[in-house]
Order: C-alpha cells, then structure tokens, then sequence
C-alpha cells in the first residue's frame, strides 16, 4: 500500500488552540488522530479576546507581523465563523502618551490597502466589513455631537458604535483623533465548545482527556513515535507516525523527553472580568495605548453581554507579573515559573489576590472611564502562561520548527494557528501522508453544520465548569454590522 492510501497516525501533545485546531484539521483531511490533554476539556489556556485583525494593539511589532496578522486572522474568523463578536476596537492615545495619533495612520492605510488587495484576490476575503471601512477617525467636534446622540441598542453604523464611547471617556484625558478600527472579538468559551463538538463527529479523531503524557521515544526505525501516557489510571502505550507539540507553556517538556535543544520564554498572564451594574449598552472593545510594563501600560476594556467587562493593564499590578516572563536555560528547553504561578495555574487565585489586582484593573480603566469606577469583581480572573519562541518577548505570529517527524507548533496569538497547522500539512506531503490538493483546505463541514444553540449551550456549561459567569460565553452581536 502507498503511503499517500494510508491513513498516517498522528500524536497530538497538547489540546489548546493550537492543538486542538490541528487535530480538527489534520482528521478532516483523513489522519488519524490521538489528542492527548491534561485537563477535562479543550482550549484551558491564557485568556485572548481579539483576532488582532492587523496588529493593531502592538506598536512594537513590525509591518510584516502586522500583515501575516491580518491574513492570519481573516482565514481564522472564515474557519470558526460562530466564535466572533462582530464588534470593532477603538484605538486611543492618552495624553500623557509619548506618541501621536497621526502616527498610526501609516500603518492603518497600509492594512486597509492590503485587506483590499486580499479581496480582489478571493471576495470570500471580505469578512471584516468593506475595505473602505477598516478604519475610521474621529476628531473631538464629531466626538462631542456623538456625545449628545442617543444610545442605540444595537449598533448598525461605525458612529453608532461610537456613541457609548463618546458618552463616557474622558475628552481632557485622551489625543484625537480616535480610530475605530474592525478588529472583531474572539470567545474564548465559544471556540472551546466548537472546536469539541467539531471533533465529537470526526470518527478518526480519539480525544484523551485528563491524560498525562508520561514519556516519548524514537522508533528504533526512526520511523515515528512511541508514546506513553496514563490515562483513567492505566498506563498506555502507542506508536504513531508524526508527533506533533502543541503542550502551549509545557513545549519544553516535551523537547526534554525527545532531548532536543530550544530557546523559549514563557509568560504568565492575567485577564480580570468586573460587572458594571446597570450598564446594559453594547460597546465596542476600547484600547488606550500605553507602554508595555509602565505603570501607564496598555489598558483594554473588552464588553461582553450583561454588563460584564474584560480589563487588560499592561502593567505589574495587574496583567503581567514580576518574574511573570522566564527564559529556557542550557540545561532544560522548559522554562520554570516559580511555585506562586505554578500554583495559580494547577489550582486557584486567593480571593484577596482577585479582588486586589481586579480592582487595579477598574482603577487603570477608569481614568478614562470615569463612570466605570462603579465597577465591581466579576470573577476569578481569567489567566494562563504562554510560551514564545526564541528570545523575543515582542514576537506575535505564529512559529513551527521541525525536527525529523515531529513538529513544534508554538502559537502566540490565537488567529495564527491555521498558519501553523498549514506549515506541518506541508510536512505531511512530502512525507507522502497528505496530497498536494489538501493543502490549505478551508472548507469543512464539520465547522459550518454546528448550531448556534448547541454552541450557545457547551460554551455556558464550559462556563459553569471553570467558575465563570456564563456571559462571557455570550457574544453581543452575532453577524456583521458596519
């Protein structure tokens, strides 16, 4: 039998986006795939609330990240359509910013071209609204009648989504113009549930839930891997053809068994979900620009349905951590966090460390939003630890490198990880396991014939389940509105 009539075996280390996305994948396209995770269920991972459709939260970064981004982010949101809150982001400078708004006008027009330019090449490209559209100033004059127009219960038009804003920030705090920019939202509880229910119909994919991945060595041949694992108590063994790392945080780990060299930092992270009682309005996602680790760090306000409200401080009180971020050594390719994040990550926060950096995080936001003072702890915080290839803390795509059979996919931001999996399907048809004419595939029904309802459900129990409220299962507007 060719290869390319047998249906190659594929281990899959690791069920976050990443992971997850390249067993959906790689099992529609007819592997067969073994996804072993840790925990109860997919996608446990540090919290994300944007596509970053273009790159527009990180000045830092450079053009090429910011355009492989906004591909990047396009192909996810056609792949996993019913994860988006269709939303856009608004962009502000605060005063005391050392940079001008007229600054990020370059790299705007730049994006808004090249989303065009993605269009005229394939019009199923058009997912972020008209190209016309990607952005759009507003001055303080335009600002200041928004602030008298009435509140709209579900916006329809660019201005209409900037009313809540206009009606609640600051003016003697912030530079103008303002940018609204269609950078959508991403559900973290939404994917989840899709990406499950996706694979629950895909007889050659057997997930392993709660399975620990106790070691992995070379076939004698060099022709695979033998993987051992404890599952539901008993100690297994199986042999595959591909080996895949996908163990987010944990990739070093995996290296260390094959013992494979690699440089790697990884961060623990934090999100803080607070309740704006009686806010009912929806908004768009506001980011006010900071410098990353200052006390005026990045501040995101991220709006989910019921009042509730996802902050990001870039600073060390609130998102980042001193010693949060650590680097691999000679020694070991897997980066130690220390026993307080260790902790954080395999158990819980202490209430009193919750309510103290969630309150921060209402604190950081509200010098714009004075009104958002109000605020209130919503939750436990929403948090993780992300591994980042090399030495790069500003690196933002998406990274594969390979060794014989075996990838690394180390995925930054979660909209890079079809670009991932694109780079081992390529692996796969060398190696005679995947034709040519697979290669980038989009199209699975899996995906599309999921009902909004059912989605709506498993993304509420996973809510329930992690001791969340379950609006952040929700998603204020479910289709495009420009």
């Amino acid at each position: 039998m060719s290869k390319t009539m047998y249906k190659a075996k594929i281990a899959i280390v690791g069920g976050g986006v990443a992971g997850a996305t390249a067993a959906l994948y790689l099992s529609q396209i007819g592997l067969e795939v073994s996804l072993f995770e840790k925990k109860q269920c997919l996608v446990n991972g540090p919290p994300f609330c944007h596509l970053h459709a273009g790159g527009n939260l990180y000045r830092e970064i450079s053009d090429d990240q910011c355009i492989t981004l906004l591909q990047e982010s396009i192909d996810f949101l056609r792949f996993y359509p019913q994860v988006v809150d269709y939303r856009p982001t608004v962009i502000v400078l605060p005063k005391d910013d050392k940079g001008k708004p007229e600054d990020l006008l370059p790299r705007l027009e730049l994006l808004r071209d090249e989303y065009d330019a993605l269009i005229k090449v394939d019009p199923d490209n058009k997912v972020l609204g008209e190209s016309a559209d990607y952005f759009k100033l507003f001055d303080r004059q335009k600002m200041e009648r928004l602030r008298k127009a009435k509140i709209v219960a579900v916006p329809s038009t660019i201005d209409e989504w900037m009313i809540p804003v206009a009606k609640n920030i600051d003016f003697n705090k912030v530079q103008f113009p303002l940018f609204i920019v269609q950078e959508y939202g991403l559900n973290l509880f939404r994917l989840a549930a899709s990406v499950t229910l996706a694979l629950e119909k895909i007889s050659n994919c057997q997930v392993f839930f709660n399975t620990k991945v106790t070691d992995i060595n070379e076939n004698a041949q060099k022709e695979g891997w033998t993987v051992n694992y404890l599952y539901k108590g008993e100690h297994r063994e199986d042999h595959f053809d591909y080996l895949i790392n996908a163990a987010g945080f944990r990739s070093g780990k995996v290296d260390d068994m094959l013992g494979f060299k690699r440089q790697r930092l990884v961060e623990f992270k934090a999100a803080y979900v607070s309740k704006w009682n009686n806010q009912n309005t929806i908004w768009p996602e506001v980011v006010f620009y900071g410098e990353r680790g200052t006390p005026q760090g990045m501040a995101q306000f991220t709006p989910y349905p019921g009042g509730y409200f996802q902050l990001h401080g870039m600073t060390k009180n609130i998102t980042l951590f001193t010693e949060g971020l650590v680097k691999s050594s000679k020694q070991s390719a897997q980066p130690e966090l220390n026993r307080d994040f260790l902790e954080k990550l395999e158990n819980n926060w202490t209430w009193s460390e919750t309510r103290e950096r969630s309150q921060l995080a209402i604190n950081h936001l509200s010098q714009f939003i004075p009104s958002f003072a109000l605020g209130e702890v919503g939750s436990k915080p929403l948090y993780g630890a992300q591994q980042i290839p090399g030495v790069d803390d500003t690196l933002r795509t998406a990274d594969v490198s390979f060794e014989h059979r075996y990838a690394r996919c180390e995925i930054v931001k979660v909209s890079s990880a079809l670009s991932a999996v694109d780079a081992i399907v390529k692996e796969l048809i060398k190696l005679g396991y995947v034709d040519q004419s697979l290669y980038q595939k989009r199209d699975f029904t899996s995906i599309k014939s999921l009902k909004e309802n059912d989605i709506d459900a498993y993304a509420q129990s996973l809510c329930r389940a992690r001791e969340y409220p379950i609006s952040l299962a929700g998603r204020n507007v479910t289709t495009p509105q420009h």
